[in-house]
């Protein structure tokens, strides 16, 4: 795992040593992301230049060095990722070209050959992995932009001033001299419904995120081509219409075809010339992804778990468990209000745009408490998309089932009489619901499904659901209008009349990259841990698009066969329990101890001071958090969230 970035001035007439130096500076400022070794390259007639920082994970030796450049002197490469078929790659490429020399054992140097002999985008086709670079090419002077096909690595770009940038992450752009961002309102609007700035938006001016499976190629005209070389939209269509076949196997086979794909996916990701290991929470993506790890290991593998004292957020009892059973090597940290609050200060450090979901906290604290053993570690990220695990699903679900043929009329009756009973009455009678089913903060769930039951299509709905503002744009200041977002334009989506797929294709298309993903890379990189997600091989995601939907969805409950499978190395009794939510009680300390710190950035005055949001929808809901009159404090750690990060970065 590394960092790239880089940079394009043409008119620049920048010198060679002021190039490189520049590269040096702005690689620094991601020095976490790859503190074993920095490099830099640059073309001094072009202004092209690229800074790296080096992660070592494979091959340690001085011939990983990045950037790279290829045999024959046309290309090179800067790149951040992991490529898990390498060694196949690498044969394949001998036989095709007796004469080359490989110079080291680093899948850098695999994809800068492949690229070279067989094109960007055939050795795209055929990288298993997790990857972004930059990729020059001397002899068609093109600059090439990748980025894998989940999105599971980071890669930003675009013209600023003249400037053309590129990089893991924008905070390396802040030495260059051109740069000085400014706030993409717009892009802030999409923020505050979702928590997160969605691709290909960026939270910066003239600054976007590249879609994941995408190649973008740059001519020195500043002439730009975006292609995709992987599709999920494409792939999950052809899964959906092709299913008959899949359809004539027995639910045994499939269950092994699932088992021995796994085994697969999990194999190639324990390749490491350091430490390695595996976050483990105790639910069923993590526990699947420990026992099939032990399972191919002759030593007990590490596995990290965080626990909390507050017993509605404690995992930790359920991965020691599962530990135990499993006979890993098992390393808890209890954590206490105080440390995870500590944490909060330097959220905007490590995330380089406003990013709101708490389980960020938790998340860097397990990467911190990982790093202290190994510097590699598996999650199990990608389980609830790919196999249908989330509660919204199946609370959705029934939800629209029910609503989908009533009469607007009825619809608007049944939310103003949800609506009259205000949420702390809801929590009242939800108390008579066993607690093994009965929602946490029910009278606010209630009052926001209320809100969703005038939305006509299920895509609308569903956004409504996962909005945190549902009206965005009347936090900002002026006529900002929100962006178009397509992934929730039906004609984009795959053609499946299911419900719930329709969700998980709409999360695995945004919240998936943009939430998920992004928290695990910035948060596991803030500390030099290389985390590696094995159920996001797109071998895995394809294959799940052909199950049939009774083999994910059964009779309430989500990833049927997923449990089937990890019941082959666990017993059903430490797995099949409620599922929690990896967070934090955020509603509980914005009353107590974090009441201090919202308030100083919630204040009206500093609000109307800076000159962006109305801070009248925000104080409002302010109060009513503190009252206890209803629960927002998923909206608000949106606000504050981008608060201090504005404070941080000096907007």
């Amino acid at each position: 795992m590394c960092g790239i970035t880089g940079f394009w001035d043409i008119k620049s007439g920048l010198s060679k040593e002021a190039l490189l130096n520049l590269a040096e500076k702005m690689a620094q400022k991601i020095a976490e992301r790859g503190p074993d070794s920095f490099g830099s390259w640059c073309d001094e007639s072009l202004g092209l230049a690229f800074g790296h920082r080096r992660l070592s994970i494979v091959d340690l030796s001085p011939n990983g060095h990045q950037p790279m450049v290829s045999s024959s002197d046309r290309m090179v490469l800067s790149y951040n990722g992991e490529i898990y078929n390498t060694a196949e790659l690498r044969a394949e490429l001998e036989r095709a070209n007796p004469n080359l020399r490989f110079r080291g054992n680093s899948d850098t140097e695999v994809i800068l050959e492949g690229c070279q002999h067989w094109g960007v985008e055939a050795t795209c086709k055929r990288l298993i992995g997790m990857f972004a670079f930059s990729l020059w090419d001397r002899e068609d002077k093109k600059l090439y932009l990748v980025r894998d096909r989940l999105g599971i690595k980071p890669l930003y770009w675009g013209f600023h001033r003249g400037v053309l940038f590129f990089g893991s992450q924008p905070k390396s752009f802040a030495p260059h001299p051109k740069w000085q961002p400014e706030i993409d309102q717009s892009a802030l609007t999409a923020y505050f419904r979702y928590n997160y700035v969605p691709t290909p938006f960026s939270i910066f001016k003239d600054i976007q995120k590249l879609n994941p499976g995408s190649i973008l190629s740059i001519d020195q005209a500043g002439n730009k081509k975006e292609t995709r070389f992987w599709s999920f939209e494409e792939v999950a269509e052809k899964a959906i219409m092709a299913r008959q076949r899949k359809s004539i196997q027995s639910e045994h086979e499939l269950i092994e075809d699932l088992d021995t794909l796994l085994r697969d996916a999990v194999k190639r990701r324990m390749v490491a010339d350091v430490p390695l290991g595996a976050f483990l929470s105790g639910g069923i993506d993590s526990s699947t992804v420990v026992a099939l790890m032990q399972a191919q290991s002759k030593q007990p593998i590490k596995t990290f778990s965080i626990g909390f004292h507050e017993q509605a957020y404690d995992e930790a009892q359920y991965a020691a468990r599962i530990a135990k059973h499993l006979g890993t090597d098992h390393h808890e940290l209890y954590v206490t209000d105080s440390a995870a609050q500590a944490v909060i200060p330097s959220i905007p450090t490590w995330c380089d745009e406003p990013f709101a979901d708490s389980s960020q906290i938790p998340t860097f604290l397990v990467s911190q408490l990982a790093r202290q053993h190994v510097t590699v570690s598996l999650s199990g990220d990608g389980g609830d998309e790919l196999f249908a695990g989330y509660n919204r699903y199946f609370i959705g679900h029934a939800l629209w089932q029910k609503m989908k043929f009533l009469p607007s009329w009825l619809k608007q009756t049944a939310a103003a009489g949800i609506l009259k009973i205000p949420p702390s009455q809801w929590d009242k009678l939800f108390r008579f619901v066993p607690q093994a089913v009965r929602p946490r903060l029910a009278g606010d769930k209630l009052h926001k499904l209320a809100n969703v039951l005038k939305f006509p299509s299920s895509e609308l709905f569903y956004r409504m659901l996962v909005s945190q503002w549902e009206a965005p744009h009347e936090l900002l200041l002026g006529n900002v209008l929100e962006p178009q977002f397509y992934p929730w334009t039906s004609s984009k989506l795959p053609p499946t009349e299911q419900f719930i797929e329709r969700m998980q294709c709409m999360d695995i298309l945004s919240y998936l990259p943009d939430d998920i993903l992004a928290k695990v890379d910035r948060a596991s990189m803030a500390v030099s841990l290389e985390a590696r997600v094995p159920l996001l091989d797109h071998r895995l995601v394809e294959f799940s698009w052909q199950l049939p939907f009774a083999m994910k969805y059964r009779r309430g409950q989500g990833k049927w066969i997923l449990r089937q499978v990890l019941n082959k190395y666990v017993p059903k009794e430490f797995f099949e329990r409620p599922k929690m939510g990896f967070g934090v009680p955020i509603d509980v300390w914005l009353r107590g101890p974090l009441r201090e710190w919202a308030e100083h950035l919630l204040s009206e005055e500093r609000i109307k001071a800076d000159g962006i949001l109305n801070p009248t929808p925000i104080r409002q809901r302010w109060q009513e958090h503190l009252s206890g009159q209803r629960n927002w404090h998923y909206s608000l750690w949106g606000v504050l969230m981008f608060q201090a990060w504005k404070e941080r970065w000096g907007f």
